[in-house]
């Protein structure tokens, strides 16, 4: 099973949290390291400074998707799609 703290491209993490609103985005890239090294995420958002629940869930549950939507929009440059939408780029 893929790990869903590995992301390769561009990361897209909520700035802040969803429920309290203390902003977290800044706190992204030390607690993936962190848990990619092998440390506990309890002990990871522990030394961060996580101590409300929603906060915690907002790291521990984030999945980057962006590669995954990317390969649908590569699909639709190749094939011409545009979403549905009509060429309006010759309309006057």
């Amino acid at each position: 099973m893929r790990n869903p703290l590995k992301a390769s491209g561009p990361l897209i993490i909520p700035v802040r949290c969803f429920t309290c609103g203390k902003v977290i985005a800044d706190k992204w890239e030390e607690f993936k390291r962190r848990f990619d090294a092998g440390e506990s995420p309890k002990e990871v958002l522990d030394s961060l400074g996580f101590q409300r629940y929603c906060c915690r869930r907002m790291l521990i549950s984030h999945v980057e998707l962006v590669d995954e939507l990317l390969l649908y929009s590569k699909v639709g440059e190749e094939e011409g799609l545009n979403g549905g939408q009509k060429d309006r780029s010759n309309a006057k």
